[in-house]
């Protein structure tokens, strides 16, 4: 099957969470700090192939009205260039809650409210994983 990385994409910064090689799992990896979105888009590729990974899952945030703001352009045009300089299969998942489910799992491990202040995004990109892992799991067991 291979690994499978996520993304939590931002304007300043991409978190990055990789899978166990059994799907299972969800692991914060790295935080990319956003250059310029070929160069981001290079370094995902490069995560890629160092970790063997062999499907990406990007977070997008799904309005409840249905359209579409600047976030999801941004996550399409992600989506887009990775694709374009890869021949991996990219989808997207949704990351509604993402850093809010991340922030509070922080809480849930006694991590320290002054590193709980720091950016999340490659533990919100775990979140977005998990969810995803689990979601294929179940989709596996009622085709069992």
């Amino acid at each position: 099957m291979g690994r499978v990385l996520a993304v939590d994409p931002g304007e300043k910064r991409l978190g990055i969470a990789i899978s166990d090689p059994y799907g299972v799992l969800a692991t914060p990896l790295t935080v990319i700090r956003h250059e310029s979105m070929t160069v981001d888009c290079l370094k995902i590729i490069e995560l890629c192939a160092q970790n063997d990974v062999s499907l990406i899952v990007i977070g997008q945030a799904l309005s409840a009205s249905g359209e579409e703001s600047p976030q999801v352009r941004h996550t399409h045009k992600l989506a887009q260039t990775i694709r374009s300089l890869s021949p991996l299969p990219v989808l997207f998942w949704d990351e509604s809650e993402s850093t809010n489910l991340a922030k509070k799992a922080a809480i849930e491990m006694g991590v320290k409210k002054k590193k709980r202040a720091g950016h999340l995004d490659e533990h919100a990109a775990a979140v977005i994983l998990q969810s995803y892992l689990e979601a294929q799991k179940g989709r596996q067991a009622n085709e069992a």
